[in-house]
């Protein structure tokens, strides 16, 4: 059985007993669970390494919205399939001009009679060519950009990937495989009972999805905690010198202070959510914190477990199959996902320190 294959057995499995979204209504499958319950949840499943659940964009991001957003007939339609992983889900937001700026995003979607057609481009999809379903956000307001109200005129849609006039390809990365995905909308016709929320409101969409995405990733800290045990651990067998160089254990130190430091660090941010405040610059410097000890940690162990560890999946004399080198070229992608480094320390710098816009 591949890692899908298991993923989608746990979430089933889950679900028979209401554990696949504890934090969806109980009338949807869920336990109305709380955020600080979520968060409680998401660390347990990480402490055990379970196998993860098979649709992190539908479960987490796209089922919530649509039960919050969506009409009875959409509900009944999609929300069961995602919960029982039997759809697969992405989420089409980025476009080539429009990706820390999202707002400026420019794929159409004109209004004909009872269908909108689609044309544009998206792209950095994730999981795109495995999905049947998505959430994407188009413009029908063709004016909005150029008369200063970009985040205006933004509609979100469900789309039938399997339609024709949508030619989604994927894109080979630094790994090897093809995560990501570039997607071309050439009139693409999509009925109007397919959009989540009224016309116009998809920032508003855009916005509790992306939020929901921020939930989904608080047991970040506890896998990064087995990552550090594991490498170390497997120093002992393989490069056991590395562990007398004072250098090396001041890095190991240093990286369990960090991720105790990141883990308070969202508990802080939950906190300020719980209590309702508006202005959580914890959240984009969680995030920022986050993309540095990914990196850091995976020079770590390239430093820690030398070059063996560091054949690629596929080369001669390879350690545990590669996924040192493996873990050490993804985290690259940690300064851009879920907000590019740069943007958290505009949201910093603005929020947090209140420094002059100029």
């Amino acid at each position: 059985m591949g890692a899908m294959e298991k993923r989608r057995a746990w979430q089933r499995l889950l679900n028979t007993g209401r554990w696949a979204a504890i934090n969806w209504p109980e009338e949807w499958g869920g336990r109305d669970a709380t955020i600080t319950q979520n968060v409680i949840y998401s660390e347990t499943m990480a402490r055990y390494r379970t196998p993860g659940i098979y649709n992190a964009n539908g479960l987490w991001q796209i089922g919530p919205m649509i039960i919050r957003w969506g009409t009875d007939e959409q509900k009944r339609q999609w929300v069961p399939n995602i919960l029982n992983a039997e759809d697969h889900w992405c989420q089409g937001f980025s476009e080539p001009e429009a990706g820390s700026d999202l707002a400026n995003l420019r794929t159409m979607a004109v209004r004909d009679g009872e269908e909108y057609v689609l044309n544009g481009t998206k792209i950095w999809t994730s999981s795109a060519h495995l999905a049947r379903w998505g959430l994407f956000l188009v413009r029908t307001d063709p004016n909005s950009i150029a008369e200063g109200r970009k985040h205006d005129g933004i509609t979100a849609m469900i789309l039938d990937l399997e339609v024709p006039g949508i030619d989604i390809r994927p894109i080979r990365d630094i790994t090897g495989e093809e995560m990501f995905c570039e997607i071309f909308f050439d009139d693409a016709r999509v009925p109007s009972s397919c959009l989540l929320g009224a016309e116009g409101e998809g920032w508003a969409v855009a916005m509790g999805t992306l939020g929901s995405e921020r939930v989904g990733t608080a047991g970040l800290a506890v896998g990064m905690r087995h990552d550090l045990d594991a490498m170390v651990s497997l120093a002992r067998s393989i490069n056991p010198e590395a562990l007398t160089d004072p250098e090396l254990r001041q890095r190991i130190a240093r990286a369990h202070t960090d991720i105790e430091y990141t883990k308070l660090l969202n508990y802080r941010a939950l906190s300020k959510i719980l209590r309702n405040e508006k202005n959580w610059p914890e959240v984009p410097i969680a995030k920022l914190q986050w993309s540095h000890l990914a990196q850091s940690l995976a020079e770590l162990a390239c430093d820690l477990l030398g070059p063996e560890a560091m054949v690629a999946k596929g080369g001669m004399g390879t350690v545990d199959g590669g996924s040192w080198n493996r873990l050490y070229v993804f985290q690259r992608y940690t300064s851009i996902g879920a907000g590019t480094t740069e943007v958290q320390k505009n949201i910093i710098a603005d929020k947090a320190i209140k420094l002059p816009r100029k």
